[in-house]
């Protein structure tokens, strides 16, 4: 029986889950940030501007969605130089496009750049105290809970860059995704694609997604190389360029992550998983043990598909594909308890 692990109907839309503008400490306006991702291609951006939730409907119309979100960091305290202290940043992206309160809010603190300029634009419960930050798991799982009890998506972002390890993010709880690519931090020199990161998370049996977004802040030129936008991506397969769909595609994992390839389908049949993709050198099936499993191109050619022979023992299954220039897309896991027969 074939079951498809991207949705058969749909269509694909080109999505930024991570970025900052003028609202906190980015260097375009949310205006411009549309204009701009629109012009590669992008139908969707998650406005995730640091510590403040702020309503993005009207850049909405029927070829661009606004998501709206915000981003919070637990950063070490004490008298450390801020760039030897460890730090934890969640994007937490609304379900609803109503759903506009923030959580985890506090009043005075925590306010990013431009931020502190836009603290009376948000709503929160003003019965609840102010929310005590800190480099600690405890306080972290705490404002993730609160999230997702709210209606909230949350990835969790960057841990090359956050200083973070096993140690730190292996007790992190409830998230929904991590990022597999963080576009700011590799054009910077960090090694934000986090394949090893994800699988630790994986064999710890912690059902998680991975996207790719581009955090981008935009503080240098459109032509230089380190220009951060536009650079990683995920690929949602929604029924249509609304709201709740998209992130009913989100909650579902109806989607991959991207430097550049695409992964046209995916499906389980008879006991084998079957990838179709643009064309690209190899295309690797990682499990949950040991045994990886790839198909190389021959010399002079490439791949556009292949097909993987799945066991009950490998646990679950993900799938990356390299191009040519060694340029990356990931799928998310897939246990094979849910698909095997």
């Amino acid at each position: 029986m074939k079951k498809y692990l991207l949705s058969e109907t749909g269509n694909f839309y080109k999505a930024n889950m991570h970025c900052h503008t003028t609202i906190s400490d980015g260097k375009m306006t949310p205006e411009q940030i549309k204009a701009l991702y629109l012009s590669k291609g992008y139908s969707i951006v998650a406005f995730t501007d640091h510590d403040v939730l702020i309503d993005h409907s009207d850049l909405c119309d029927d070829g661009f969605l606004a998501l709206n979100g915000y981003e919070m960091e637990f950063t070490e305290t004490g008298d450390k130089p801020t760039i030897m202290k460890k730090t934890a940043h969640f994007c937490f992206v609304a379900k609803e496009p109503d759903n506009l309160k923030q959580v985890c809010f506090h009043r005075s603190k925590y306010l990013i750049g431009n931020a502190v300029n836009y603290r009376d634009a948000v709503i929160f419960d003003e019965t609840e105290p102010d929310f005590e930050r800190d480099h600690d798991p405890v306080i972290i799982n705490k404002a993730i809970k609160k999230a997702k009890e709210n209606g909230f998506f949350v990835t969790y972002n960057h841990p090359a860059w956050s200083l973070e390890n096993y140690s730190h993010y292996s007790r992190y709880e409830g998230f929904d995704a991590m990022e597999m690519y963080n576009y700011s931090c590799l054009v910077s020199g960090f090694i934000d694609f986090n394949e090893k990161e994800y699988d630790d998370l994986l064999r710890l049996g912690k059902r998680v997604y991975c996207v790719g977004g581009d955090d981008n802040h935009n503080s240098r030129k459109i032509d230089s190389s380190r220009f951060d936008s536009c650079g990683a991506y995920t690929v949602i397969k929604a029924e249509k360029l609304e709201y709740r769909a998209i992130t009913k595609a989100l909650t579902d994992g109806n989607f991959y992550s991207s430097l550049g390839p695409m992964i046209k389908a995916l499906w389980y049949e008879d006991g084998f998983i079957y990838i179709e993709t643009s064309e690209v050198d190899r295309i690797v099936m990682h499990t949950s043990i040991r045994p990886t499993f790839i198909e190389y191109a021959e010399k002079d050619s490439t791949l556009t598909g292949a097909r993987f022979e799945i066991k009950p023992e490998y646990g679950y299954v993900r799938f990356t594909v390299f191009d040519k220039n060694n340029v990356p897309a990931t799928t998310n896991a897939y246990f094979l308890e849910d698909y095997y027969i």
